[in-house]
């Protein structure tokens, strides 16, 4: 999937809706702090953040490492080896239109961050 012309999202993990979040715990089956990248923002700080791409948008889902690793340590989702369990699944998702759900979510331009950062 190409990002080039989608639109780009940038939020908090615990911003997204569940659907993107279960969708993302899928796409990271293993966690998420090995994939962190890191960008410097339209106020000059440095950002780091999960990638995660949809067929409609590209996010970028702000998370420190230390958060990562909460994230996952904390979740039911993943056993205590940090790996997403066996018997995880969308159940209560299926069926849901994705892009109902992106709707909720306020259109973040990729260099404009909220100031609400931690980083």
């Amino acid at each position: 999937m190409a990002s080039s012309n989608k639109p780009r999202l940038v939020k908090d993990y615990d911003k997204l809706p569940l659907e993107i979040q279960s969708q993302i715990k899928l796409n990271y089956p293993q966690g998420f702090a090995g994939n962190l990248i890191t960008y410097i923002d339209a106020k000059g700080k440095v950002v780091s953040a999960l990638p995660y791409e949809t067929d409609e948008y590209y996010y970028l889902v702000r998370m420190t490492l230390a958060e990562a690793y909460d994230i996952i340590e904390n979740d039911d989702d993943f056993g205590d080896d940090g790996i997403l369990r066996d018997d995880f699944n969308l159940q209560g998702f299926e069926g849901t239109d994705e892009e109902d759900d992106v709707e909720d979510i306020v259109d973040e331009p990729l260099d404009e961050e909220d100031d609400d950062d931690d980083i």
